[in-house]
């Protein structure tokens, strides 16, 4: 099973320090978030990844190179000035990531789930990692039962950033800008879609003081991004 990290976004909700630094390379603990994600990727077995990029992304490329320091191997999907949204996004990248399933993960997340390759069940195009709702999204995006993705339902739950996707989940697409939500959706009310309820660590660094608050947490703040 290959991986793919999303790190395109432009990161609007965390300037300034995105004007000059890529989302995906602020600091947590001393380290890229990104690199974060590499080293527990490699870890949980992966060996391929693929990176998309836009927004800066060429210091994405000329920090991680080839992988091969964190023991994989790294692919990039360019997509040029504008970010394609996280459909867009992945369906660029499906000749890079094959006919398999595969793991998708947001590049600005920190989430301590362990990341390892799942079989998705006969006939399902997607399962997500839910957690409990921030307070930045009070109302869930999913509820779960019996392990089955839904649209509606009592005790909802925030998606992660972390989901396990079959190609033919986008079998529909065409190429340009859409957002993944509507798909899973769709999955979900014909029952294709499954899900499980991380109850551990988790944060959505969507802003500069979600990121100082996960560096505090951690014993340090972050080096001030280099202005290039």
């Amino acid at each position: 099973m290959r991986a793919m990290i999303l790190a395109a976004g432009r990161g609007e909700r965390m300037r300034p320090l995105t004007d000059h630094t890529p989302k995906a390379l602020l600091e947590v603990a001393g380290r890229p978030l990104i690199e974060h994600h590499l080293y527990r990727l490699a870890q949980g077995g992966f060996e391929e990844v693929v990176i998309n990029l836009a927004h800066l992304g060429g210091q994405i490329r000329e920090r991680l190179g080839s992988g091969e320091a964190y023991g994989l191997s790294i692919r990039y999907s360019d997509e040029g000035y504008s970010a394609l949204e996280t459909g867009g996004g992945l369906f660029r990248a499906l000749p890079l990531l094959g006919r398999a399933p595969f793991l998708a993960l947001n590049a600005d997340i920190w989430c301590e789930r362990p990341l390892r390759p799942i079989e998705l069940r006969a006939g399902d195009l997607a399962h997500l990692i839910l957690v409990d709702n921030p307070a930045h999204n009070p109302e869930g995006d999913f509820a779960l039962t019996g392990g089955r993705l839904r649209n509606q339902g009592q005790d909802r739950l925030t998606f992660s950033g972390i989901g396990y996707y079959h190609p033919q989940l986008f079998c529909t697409c065409t190429p340009g800008r859409f957002p993944l939500a509507p798909l899973l959706r769709a999955a979900a009310q014909r029952d294709r879609a499954g899900g499980e309820h991380y109850a551990g660590t988790w944060s959505d660094i969507g802003t500069p003081q979600r990121l100082e608050a996960l560096n505090r947490q951690h014993g340090r703040l972050p080096h001030p991004p280099q202005v290039r």
